[in-house]
């Protein structure tokens, strides 16, 4: 039975937004189960939220009606974010640019805590991507664009953030926040940030914040093979890459958007 209180609104509308952020996370559909086995939410009370949800287009189902995704609705809360972002204008021509001058994947993220949330991606032209990263969220530790980000908050603010063993993705992620540390400092000495294999291997970025803000939300990342992430190409990439920041973000500092 749903203890005293499970149904009041402001409990019913967290474990709405949890059950919206569950299956979000998910690459596949969930079973009712499998979405309690994540919520830990009474049955009851979870199935009453999820039939009302897909009512409401929020949430779908597969053919049998037995699995659990997002729906079309939720696509138009995520749509609304991003037009009515300014900064994203100025981010768009941005990320052109730098895709033009260096061939590469340009990536445009925001921390969100202790991740970091794309809101914008150039692919390369010979990229054998089919899916866009926009609207993903991923650990901040593991990629450049975090580890960015990260940089720009003190070290106790770091430590407040993120737990002391970090989630790991491949055999090159950090999992120690105190190496994770020692390579923050090395971020805030050179200004930017680089990361190899970390999150994807055979994949290796180059990011720096667009500072805009203090401290920095947002930044742009560099995806490029990790066997060309060397000598003359790293130093190339870097060069453009925080050149195009520093002047994105004059820009959004002139034009007032805070």
């Amino acid at each position: 039975m749903p203890e005293a209180g499970d149904l009041s609104p402001v409990k019913s509308a967290e474990r709405t937004v949890k059950i919206l952020e569950t299956l979000a996370a998910s690459p596949t559909r969930l079973t009712l189960s499998q979405l309690q086995e994540r919520t830990g939410y009474p049955r009851s009370s979870l199935h009453a939220l999820v039939r009302t949800l897909r009512e409401l287009k929020w949430v779908e189902t597969d053919d049998g009606g037995s699995a659990f995704g997002v729906g079309p609705h939720a696509l138009l809360s995520g749509t609304a974010y991003l037009d009515r972002d300014p900064a994203l204008m100025y981010a768009y021509e941005a990320l052109e640019d730098l895709r033009a001058e260096l061939g590469y994947t340009i990536h445009y993220a925001r921390r969100d805590d202790a991740h970091v949330l794309y809101l914008a991606s150039r692919e390369s032209r010979d990229s054998v991507h089919v899916v866009s990263r926009v609207g993903r969220r991923l650990p901040a530790h593991l990629t450049a664009l975090g580890q960015a980000l990260l940089a720009d908050l003190t070290t106790d603010e770091v430590k407040a953030l993120l737990p002391s063993t970090l989630e790991r993705y491949t055999p090159h992620t950090i999992t120690d926040l105190d190496a994770l540390l020692t390579e923050l400092d090395e971020v805030r000495r050179r200004r930017w940030a680089f990361e190899r294999e970390q999150g994807t291997e055979g994949v290796a970025c180059v990011a720096a914040t667009v500072d805009y803000r203090i401290p920095a939300t947002d930044a742009i990342s560099c995806s490029m093979p990790a066997r060309l992430a060397k000598g003359a190409e790293l130093k190339r990439v870097t060069a453009a890459l925080t050149a195009r920041t520093q002047a994105l973000a004059a820009t959004l500092r002139r034009e007032g958007i805070r």
